[in-house]
């Protein structure tokens, strides 16, 4: 029997998804909105897909991912979210991750990465060629580890140390230094700056 879990914040985007793993015949889907309670759905249940979203609450979706790809769990994992393949599509395919679906595209991109999956393939987008400044900015945000992509990626949303602090159940001081490394590792002076330096590359 074909099971699935769905690890999503949004009810619409849940709903949706188990739209399309009806239409695939999985038989038993779960769901959850919390990163924190992947890992023990997986174990409790032994899904045979699941469908990650990276921004989520508690626990992002690379963490989780990283920490499917290093447990002994025999799941396949495919990434359905909103954040620009260009930096996390190879984050994800390092990790373990057998697809990349934006959000923006038909819900028929989904239906056939989970077509593909199922049958053993991955499934990724063709990415744009870059000019050499982009190029250059990229390699930049590669370096970033994927907790400090994630802290560049709320401060350039225009969170404080503190929100990103309670949000990732960390400390102030930590979310300080990872700050203060991201910031050295993309050359950027000030705070104000991370957010050009984000739109420019599509990360907000």
């Amino acid at each position: 029997m074909k099971s699935a879990l769905i690890v999503d914040d949004h009810p619409a985007v849940r709903t949706a998804v188990r739209i399309v793993l009806e239409a695939e015949r999985f038989k038993v889907i779960h769901e959850t909105s919390n990163g924190n309670e992947v890992m023990s759905l997986i174990r409790e249940h032994r899904p045979k897909l699941v469908v990650l979203d990276l921004r989520l609450p508690l626990l992002d979706g690379l963490e989780v991912l990283s920490r499917i790809h290093a447990s002994d769990l025999d799941c396949r994992v495919m990434i359905f979210s909103a954040q620009d393949p260009l930096h996390y599509q190879g984050r994800c395919l390092s990790h373990g991750a057998m697809a990349y679906v934006c959000k923006d595209q038909p819900m028929q991109q989904l239906q056939k990465a989970v077509q593909a999956v199922m049958s053993g393939y991955s499934y990724f987008s063709s990415l744009p060629e870059l000019n050499p400044a982009h190029a250059t900015e990229k390699q930049l945000i590669d370096q970033l580890s994927d907790r400090e992509l994630s802290i560049f990626e709320q401060l350039a949303h225009g969170k404080t140390n503190t929100a990103i602090a309670e949000d990732m159940h960390l400390s102030h001081k930590t979310v300080s230094t990872y700050k203060t490394r991201m910031m050295k590792k993309l050359g950027v002076a000030a705070t104000v700056h991370l957010r050009d330096f984000a739109k420019r590359n599509h990360l907000i």
